[in-house]
């Protein structure tokens, strides 16, 4: 840490005694200050442009930043953005974690030894594709809370967060000798609905509490002159992003409109596009993305590439759009460093453009990280899960007249199971309906466990179920992801309204709310099982979990590396090995039909165990039973358009 002062102890021998004398020697003091007069930043007093690149330590095993960080220095890059994502650290009112992937001070200690100056984005709000936009759930136990605004609760919360996070932050700003250089305050805040420049203003006072007057705080905005009008106030500097193919002079006339004096600054040039379950892959073209970069940088402005790497939303992290639609697993963005962080030809050609304008760093570019295709495993069905609820809900259900949602069961993400019992006999077809479109986001549904369909959120309201009167009905529901931004972040999860059978309302319930992460670290144990209900010729199989394991041998040089695992025959659930969730696989919806496996959750001194929850079909009945790792990614799966004609919101994206 840079110090203004420092002391020297001179000392001399004079007369056969000791004489020693302080002498203070002052040194610089590093300065980043944005130079209004000649419109650019300054940096220890000389002008200064960053070329920056976005990397989510939340999205990349922290075995993997030193990697990453360096691939992202060697493309000639002179800085780093990232977000912090509140909902990673405090997973609980209070409950803060910051260390193993989470370790925040460390991947700032990374970028700062490498040499890389770092754009911090803390929010509270980020987007960024990442579950309720990187807001806890846990907030909206205030059931009237209005989210991003001056509501006293929610800033309550928010100094609560902002009180522990920012001290943390305070030793790595620029100015105390770290690499932090600037922060954004909330996320593209003027396409919010709420527009309140009061909660604006308290993020700006509170931050200069904690940090003083001399670090950059900006905002940043979709390039139109409403979002910005809403999304900055006194206090931060506006700067604007776009994509690659819009009129690039007439966004930076935005930012102009704003800020007529300082510099140019695109806070968000899209190397690609976020995908959805149910679409096609993104893909944005090389050419594309260097044309609009050599046109950013031949105006003299600053830049950061979104996504310079992608990465993984492992466990159950990912966000959603509206019309309500999840993202995938995979966060590859078609970024110039793959989701696994593999160099590809979009990185080198982006260098070629870099280095028109800036040195870039001579030496070795760290290579491709090796693959390795193990081949296929052999599972086995070790319980339905319905069979397992002693192990997956220890604490025992919570018992209601009618369903709680999720927030009101204190379950934040995964899955619970709603169980009542018919009410009449249903030996006939008989409606199971969510008339108000109730089910968020996914439910699976058996009686006496035999399966009986799916009911989904905006596209399948209603299937016909049979049973006798008194039947126990399960009705497994999946929390997908929350809703990434818009004003729909504040969304409930489970059975959020009644649900009818016939023309009557189930009443009786009595809730599971699952801890299966918990329960698969401890080691699911095999019980012994009921005979399957469900026939080879039924379009579903009951939810039910699956185990195998694997050996790496340990005496093969490099071994473990990087894998992908392949799903043939399997439809939707999710997995885990050695206790790790590894994320969502949905195969039979695609595009992404590999899931990432970093080696760092591999071993060669024990068996490797895979656990995977299916959720709708098992190929187990009718063929072998099966997950095949391999050593190439699968993300660009051929699928029809469920969602044809409709426009998402994906945030100033």
């Amino acid at each position: 840490m840079a110090s203004s002062e420092t002391v020297c102890c001179i000392c001399a021998l004079f007369f056969g005694g000791i004489f020693c004398t302080l002498i203070w020697t002052a040194t610089a003091k590093h300065t980043f200050q944005i130079d209004y007069e000649n419109n650019c930043f300054k940096k220890d007093g000389e002008s200064f442009r960053y070329i920056s690149g976005s990397i989510h330590y939340s999205r990349v095993p922290r075995y993997y930043w030193k990697d990453r960080i360096l691939k992202m220095y060697m493309l000639g890059l002179n800085a780093v953005h990232t977000y912090v994502p509140w909902n990673f650290h405090e997973v609980m009112p209070k409950k803060f974690v910051f260390d193993g992937d989470r370790d925040l001070e460390h991947f700032l200690q990374l970028a700062n030894s490498t040499g890389l100056l770092v754009i911090l984005r803390p929010g509270p709000f980020i987007d960024a594709e990442w579950d309720m936009g990187g807001l806890p759930a846990w907030i909206l136990k205030k059931s009237n809370v209005v989210l991003r605004s001056s509501d006293p609760d929610y800033l309550a919360a928010v100094d609560q967060w902002m009180n522990v996070l920012l001290p943390k932050i305070r030793p790595f700003l620029y100015n105390n000798g770290g690499p932090i250089i600037s922060l954004q305050l909330e996320d593209e805040y003027g396409s919010y609905f709420a527009c309140d420049y009061d909660y604006l203003r308290h993020l700006v006072k509170l931050f200069r509490y904690h940090l003083g007057d001399e670090v950059i705080l900006f905002s940043t905005d979709a390039s139109s002159i409403h979002a910005v009008k809403c999304g900055t106030v006194d206090g931060l500097y506006a700067t604007v992003d776009f994509g690659p193919t819009e009129n690039i002079t007439a966004c930076f006339e935005v930012q102009r409109h704003f800020e007529p004096k300082g510099p140019l600054v695109n806070s968000e040039l899209y190397t690609g596009w976020l995908d959805h379950w149910g679409e096609k892959h993104q893909v944005v073209a090389t050419s594309i993305v260097t044309k609009a970069l050599d046109t950013v940088l031949g105006l003299g402005a600053n830049v950061n590439l979104y996504m310079l790497i992608g990465g993984t939303d492992f466990g159950y992290w990912n966000g959603a759009n509206t019309p309500y639609a999840a993202q995938p697993t995979s966060y590859d963005y078609d970024a110039p460093l793959s989701e696994a962080g593999d160099l590809t030809d979009k990185y080198f050609a982006i260098r070629d453009v870099i280095r028109k304008y800036k040195k870039v760093p001579y030496g070795p570019i760290p290579p491709s990280v090796p693959k390795f295709a193990y081949g296929p495993v052999p599972l086995k069905k070790l319980s339905a899960l319905s069979e397992m609820l002693d192990v997956m809900c220890p604490s025992g259900p919570v018992k209601s007249v009618y369903p709680l949602n999720f927030v009101q069961l204190n379950q934040y993400f995964g899955f619970v199971l709603y169980r009542t019992s018919l009410p009449k006999d249903c030996s006939n077809p008989t409606s199971l309906s969510s008339p108000l479109n109730g089910v968020h986001d996914r439910a699976y549904i058996t009686v006496d466990g035999v399966p009986q369909g799916v009911l989904e959120r905006d596209k399948m309201l209603s299937i016909n179920i049979t049973g006798k009167a008194k039947a126990t009905l399960d009705i497994l529901v999946e929390n997908q992801g929350r809703i990434s931004v818009g004003r729909y972040i504040n969304e409930c999860k489970g059975l959020i309204t009644n649900l009818t059978l016939g023309k009557d309302f189930l009443t009786g319930w009595t809730m599971y709310p699952l801890d299966i992460d918990e329960a698969v670290s401890r080691g699911l144990k095999e019980k012994s099982r009921k005979p399957s209900m469900s026939s080879r010729s039924s379009a579903f199989t009951a939810p039910a979990f699956y185990i195998g394991s694997f050996d790496i041998p340990s005496g093969i040089p490099d071994l473990p590396q990087d894998t992908f695992i392949n799903f043939p025959g399997w439809t939707k659930g999710q997995i885990w090995i050695n206790g790790f969730n590894l994320g969502r696989y949905w195969p039979a919806r695609g595009p992404q039909i590999t899931l990432y496996v970093p080696r760092h959750i591999l071993s060669t001194s024990a068996p490797n165990n895979i656990t995977v929850l299916e959720l709708e079909k098992s190929p187990c009945d009718v063929k072998p039973c099966v997950v095949e790792f391999v050593d190439t990614p699968v993300l660009n799966a051929t699928v029809s358009n469920i969602f044809p004609g409709r426009k998402l919101l994906a945030g100033g994206h």
